[in-house]
């Protein structure tokens, strides 16, 4: 993939929090358009790396955001470059309704409220709703919605289906599907049959370290390596022999 294909590029960033380090040069490219997954087992460093490219912890290193530097820069500088972030608690005001939540994420002069609503129907049809009321996969969809507001030029999305029952997991597939198709997005999820539904590509992180990168479909169409470096599946057994059985 050519850097014009790309819009994030992450070079060997590097976290450190209280003297210890938690990212030792993760590396990662997200694509111009469409799904990029990110995935590892729990405590790989996921969340920390989303919060180092969004400036939220001290990091060293390089995050190349449509080729412009952006260490060093504040984190709401980031978000008015374009960086939407859905957090993995999805971070709505439960007690406002969802009109108000959209209109407290405006930014700007020409929110796009069209788009959300072409995407969203159902935000809409719930504005005056408070926000706490409606499912979790709804929930989410406002999350997601506050991020196309602005004209955000990429969606990242921390484990956006964590805690969700399989029905509503189905209702934040499809916001994230019609999410893409205007606004790539970079998914931290732990959801493999997600990731299977959305990504084209993937990272995968492992100790804090950058342990693969390449084509989604292809990591999880191999047992073998989705089990080393995910943890899922069974290890394949050998049928014992004729002796061993006998002995």
């Amino acid at each position: 993939m050519t850097d014009s294909q790309l819009l994030l590029q992450v070079r060997d960033l590097t976290v450190v929090i209280g003297g210890r380090h938690i990212l030792h040069g993760v590396s990662l490219d997200v694509a111009a358009a469409g799904v990029t997954a990110l995935l590892g087992r729990n405590g790989a460093g996921k969340t920390t790396t989303v919060r180092g490219i969004l400036g939220l912890l001290p990091r060293q290193g390089s995050v190349l955001f449509d080729g412009v530097e952006t260490v060093g820069l504040p984190t709401h500088t980031l978000v008015r470059r374009g960086i939407g972030y859905v957090p993995e608690d999805r971070g709505i005001f439960a007690g406002l309704t969802v009109a108000e939540n959209l209109r407290l994420a405006e930014r700007g002069q020409d929110p796009a409220y069209g788009l959300v609503h072409e995407l969203f129907p159902e935000l809409r049809q719930r504005a005056r709703q408070q926000a706490g009321t409606l499912s979790g996969g709804q929930q989410q969809m406002l999350a997601i919605g506050r991020t196309l507001l602005n004209g955000n030029r990429l969606i990242i999305a921390d484990e956006p289906t964590k805690g969700l029952a399989p029905r509503i997991v189905s209702e934040v597939a499809v916001a994230l599907e019609r999410a893409a198709e205007a606004v790539p997005v970079l998914l931290v999820e732990q959801n493999l049959a997600l990731v299977r539904r959305l990504a084209g590509d993937c990272v995968v992180l492992a100790d804090g370290r950058t342990a693969h990168t390449g084509p989604a479909a292809a990591l999880l169409a191999d047992a073998e390596a989705a089990r080393t470096l995910l943890g899922v599946g069974r290890r394949p057994t050998t049928r014992p022999t004729t002796r061993e059985r006998t002995a």
